[in-house]
């Protein structure tokens, strides 16, 4: 018995200060009330999870069609957790028109990622830039400035010289009995009509200094956004991403982007003009509107801006006509419809021009079907929340990641 009483005395004892028992009480309250809290808010419903990486593992290699069979089984609004991340997943044409019309605002913001903020300056371009100011300044420069139907007008011969040559190339590759690859033509003329446009230079010619073409950079650009990455899903897993390669690698990818701006923007400023500004290329454009005091931007932002242009629309106009052009490979009948309008439209004439075009309804149709069946970007640029919503009857917490499965719409 004595024993007993001399180990039980031995037996270290809780602190019994007031303080640390009323901090102890207050802390566990606090999680039972977050706790609370969550049962009783109407969220979306959530597909079973496994521990630590929650619904990673149900992505599957096409997410877009993973995720279309999800909202199959549990609706339109689905409620996923990507490792640390809680994403609402939107696959339906009226929840997305009550995002869109009914809270604009709160669901304007973009998350961050890894690769946005190394490849784009922090996010300093107008697609991954968070909500507010500087978005809605970037957003008037596109619309008003870069992208309007004056602007876009006036870049008309770009696109018709570098068609043209594509069907020089076609046609001197059939006399020679040649076979061609159609889907490097289609992204060359894509890139070489942006290029064109954005800085006045083609994508297929080299540097002086044998540099990469900048077409394979901003095809590089594409792979690394789309790329896995450990750090975004997981916060305190980002040295994984060192390990990997992945920041390595775009890191370095940054710098040659970054080098690239540089000497355009070197010879655009020491390049003297007396052109009109309805002829200059965009970089033009936008450092005039800088040197007029007209946009409050530094050059940092114009890189940014330049970037969006390349990788925005590059892949997606080259994508879409190759799709277009499979599509009509496997149906024969409809290639026969689309051949006998042009012929019946053109007529004789050796050139098709806009207004041929704009009569060709059938051709439309077929473009229309040919985004509905393949959309350039299946899962648009995610969004995120600014605070907390309700939509379509469902709580939605503030900050959280939007996806949108337009190919599932």
């Amino acid at each position: 018995m004595d024993l007993l009483k001399m180990e039980l005395l031995n037996v270290p004892q809780l602190p019994s200060n007031p303080l640390f028992v009323s901090l102890i009480l207050l802390f566990t309250l606090l999680i039972w009330l977050k706790l609370a809290k969550r049962k009783h808010l109407n969220l979306p419903p959530s597909p079973p999870k496994l521990p630590i990486i929650g619904n990673i593992h149900q992505l599957g290699k096409l997410p877009h069609r993973s995720l279309r069979d999800l909202s199959r089984n549990y609706g339109s609004l689905l409620l996923l957790h990507l490792g640390c991340n809680p994403t609402l997943l939107v696959s339906s044409a009226d929840m997305v028109r009550e995002i869109l019309k009914d809270h604009d605002v709160v669901f304007s913001d973009r998350p961050s990622s890894t690769a946005t903020n190394i490849l784009f300056y922090g996010c300093r371009d107008m697609a991954f830039a968070p909500y507010g100011e500087y978005w809605r300044q970037q957003k008037k420069l596109s619309v008003v400035e870069l992208l309007s139907h004056r602007r876009v007008h006036s870049f008309q011969f770009v696109r018709d010289e570098e068609v043209e040559l594509l069907i020089n190339k076609i046609r001197r590759a059939c006399l020679k009995g040649e076979s061609i690859n159609l889907s490097e033509m289609l992204m060359l003329v894509s890139s070489n009509i942006v290029s064109r446009c954005v800085i006045s230079r083609r994508s297929e010619e080299e540097e002086e200094d044998g540099c990469c073409k900048f077409g394979q950079l901003a095809k590089n650009t594409v792979v690394l956004l789309a790329s896995f990455c450990v750090g975004d899903l997981f916060p305190y897993l980002r040295w994984v991403d060192v390990l990997t390669g992945y920041i390595p690698r775009l890191k370095a990818l940054f710098g040659e982007l970054d080098s690239f701006f540089d000497q355009i923007i070197k010879e655009h400023t020491t390049l003297k003009t007396d052109d009109q500004v309805s002829n200059k290329d965009f970089i033009s454009i936008i450092m005039q509107l800088q040197k007029d005091g007209m946009l409050e931007i530094d050059l940092t932002n114009i890189k940014a801006i330049l970037l969006d242009m390349f990788v925005a629309g590059t892949d997606t106009t080259g994508a879409t006509t190759e799709w277009m052009m499979a599509e009509l490979l496997k149906r024969p009948n409809v290639m026969k419809k689309v051949q006998e309008e042009v012929r019946n439209v053109v007529g004789n004439k050796y050139k098709v021009d806009m207004e041929d075009i704009n009569k060709m309804k059938y051709l439309k149709c077929v473009l229309k079907e040919t985004l509905r069946l393949h959309p350039t970007v299946p899962l648009l640029v995610p969004r995120q929340t600014s605070a907390s919503v309700e939509l379509g009857g469902y709580h939605i917490p503030s900050n959280i990641t939007i996806l949108i499965n337009a190919w599932a719409i």
